[in-house]
């Protein structure tokens, strides 16, 4: 099969940032920096974006365009002994992972939906969807069965039209629609009596002793969750690299994008909800229980909640079709399925695997650890070595020197190369330990 490339620069970028964004900093991002700390988590996690985020979305991209393959065969065709199983290993947690996934952005969907029918006096709340702490609730569970099933046949529709006529087209509205309402959402935010404490909280409020290691260890685990780094999103749309599109220049667009979203996101939500004296650290329910409290209470709040809930949706549906681009791709080149039947069966197991996360949080939570935090952070360390260590420092170099006239090595790109070698592996270790340590076996307590 003759494997589709971007038409134009433009479409790569407003692809690869409406991947990077999604629900990562939207809803990920602003509940991180209410949990630690505010400025401080701020200010590392534009550090780590800079120094991380970068080069290894660029090892990433030059696994993928390099081996033109996705995550099953672009290990194994990199040199990294046992990359074959390594890259079936992580299809299988990308499939639990989007099954997940693909459940959360059907609640932002339920949201949005809620908020347009309620002026005409639906009886939908936005929780109604939500799966309960602990039990079973029959009226959640079929809510989610439904909109997930939504999602997922938007996300096929997307697939079967390939790169440039779905993905690339999807990616185009979607992507500034996002961005400009989070600047309608952030002019009435900051407008609201109160907005500057927020605001000050968020960006200004800074001490030295707030750098703690914890903080660190979650401002770069953010950057890996929220640019989709993992060894899998990022190195098959890698594949669909032109071979003179310049890497960092589109790295460093990439990563400013999916930045400044997380950025204008939390602008969009502080000021309001320290505002209305509401809690900024109430964790991953600011989104979906705080947020629609602030919305009622503002002057226009229903207005301006739909709008919030809507565009999120857009950017987490994005997202969401990349994750099931990761699987299609993984079957179409590896199998003899055509496009169209590897698009059906992944639908099909997707919705299967969403079943249990729909239970209650008690599942949903644990769930989301184990396929998303844990399995991405171990899924971009594989991705660096594969590239540090499994290609030749040559193969590195030349994809380095694509788009630019001067195809002899720079001085940049041999320090680039060993940087991803040893340091970018050494800074993801330490956060898969912090996560080990906190999340699996509760040795250290987060702040």
């Amino acid at each position: 099969m003759t494997r589709e490339t971007f038409s134009s620069r433009y479409a790569l970028l407003a692809t690869m940032v409406g991947v990077a964004v999604g629900l990562g900093n939207v809803w990920r991002f602003p509940y991180m920096v209410g949990r630690f700390g505010g400025a401080a988590f701020v200010l590392l996690y534009l550090v780590f974006a800079l120094i991380i985020g970068i080069p290894a979305l660029m090892a990433e991209w030059t696994l993928g365009r390099h081996t033109r393959r996705g995550t099953v065969g672009a290990f194994e065709r990199a040199g990294l002994p046992g990359g074959r199983v390594l890259g079936w290993v992580f299809f299988g947690t990308v499939t639990a992972a989007t099954a997940y996934y693909t459940n959360a952005i059907g609640w932002v969907v339920f949201h949005g939906l809620a908020g347009i029918l309620a002026p005409f006096g639906a009886p939908l709340t936005g929780g109604d969807i939500l799966p309960p702490h602990e039990g079973f609730g029959l009226r959640s569970f079929a809510l989610q069965i439904l909109f997930t099933g939504v999602v997922v046949m938007a996300a096929v529709v997307v697939l079967l039209r390939g790169l440039r006529s779905g993905i690339e087209k999807a990616s185009i509205i979607l992507t500034p629609l996002l961005f400009l309402c989070l600047l309608l959402i952030i002019a009435r935010s900051l407008t609201l009596p109160g907005a500057g404490a927020g605001l000050e909280w968020y960006i200004l409020k800074f001490q030295p002793s707030d750098l703690t290691p914890t903080v660190a260890m979650a401002a770069l685990g953010q950057v890996i969750f929220s640019l989709a780094l993992g060894g899998t999103f990022m190195v098959v749309y890698g594949s669909y690299l032109n071979r003179d599109d310049a890497l960092g220049k589109n790295a460093l667009w990439t990563v400013g994008g999916d930045t400044a979203a997380g950025l204008l996101a939390g602008l969009a939500i502080f000021p309001a909800v320290m505002a209305l004296g509401m809690e900024p650290g109430s964790g991953p329910g600011l989104i979906f229980e705080t947020l629609p409290r602030v919305f009622a209470r503002i002057p226009g709040g229903w207005a301006f909640g739909t709008l919030f809930f809507v565009s999120l949706a857009g950017a987490a549906f994005l997202s969401g079709v990349a994750a099931f681009e990761v699987l299609v791709a993984g079957l179409t080149d590896n199998t003899r399925l055509s496009r169209r039947s590897a698009t059906w069966t992944m639908a099909g197991l997707v919705l299967l695997l969403a079943l249990p996360p729909m239970v209650n949080m008690g599942i949903f939570v644990p769930w989301d650890l184990a396929f998303g935090s844990g399995a991405q952070t171990a899924g971009v360390l594989v991705a660096v070595l594969a590239v540090g260590w499994g290609m030749k420092r040559g193969a590195f170099l030349k994809e380095m020197a694509a788009g630019t006239e001067d195809r002899s090595p720079r001085p940049w790109q041999i320090f680039l190369y060993h940087w991803i070698r040893w340091v970018i592996p050494g800074a993801i270790l330490a956060v898969g330990l912090w996560w080990f340590l906190t999340d699996v076996i509760g040795v250290v307590t987060s702040v």
